[in-house]
């Protein structure tokens, strides 16, 4: 259960926010930024801790099946997934593992989001001919030096 608060009623009263808190997740809403969620410490614990599991589950899974019957798991719940050449569906299976295996051992979900919307951009390139003949031609065109790298 998530309950809703403004950020005055946090301000004017801790308290009793955080006794809300202890029933539940709250919602803070603010008017000038993305509300904030306020969970007891044990409770994201234990979600943490429970994703991580599942994610080692979900990893090991897919890593022992043949990389077919993986890439048809995955074809089930990202249906995009079908789209892609059967050796590029081979490489989201590797690529989703080990986003799985990654974001759950960091705690950071964006991980594997960015696998994900990467190879749904990737799935949907697919469904223009004319535009996979253009990305995948060579290039005729000498364009130059590449300038080294800065920032690093």
């Amino acid at each position: 259960m998530t309950t809703e608060v403004q950020w005055s009623e946090l301000q004017r009263d801790p308290k009793g926010v955080a006794a809300l808190a202890d029933q539940g997740d709250v919602r803070v809403r603010r008017r000038d930024g993305v509300p904030l969620l306020l969970v007891r410490e044990d409770s994201a614990t234990s979600a943490a801790d429970g994703a991580v599991g599942a994610a080692r589950a979900l990893r090991n899974a897919l890593a022992h099946l043949p990389g077919e019957a993986a890439a048809e798991v995955l074809v089930e719940e990202f249906p995009w997934a079908d789209l892609l050449p059967a050796a590029e569906r081979l490489q989201f299976v590797s690529d989703f593992v080990r986003a799985v295996g990654a974001s759950a051992e960091l705690g950071r979900w964006s991980v594997l989001a960015q696998v994900l919307v990467e190879w749904k951009a990737t799935a949907a390139v697919h469904t223009d001919p004319a535009l996979v003949a253009e990305l995948s031609r060579p290039l005729e065109d000498d364009l130059g030096l590449v300038p080294a790298p800065t920032g690093f």
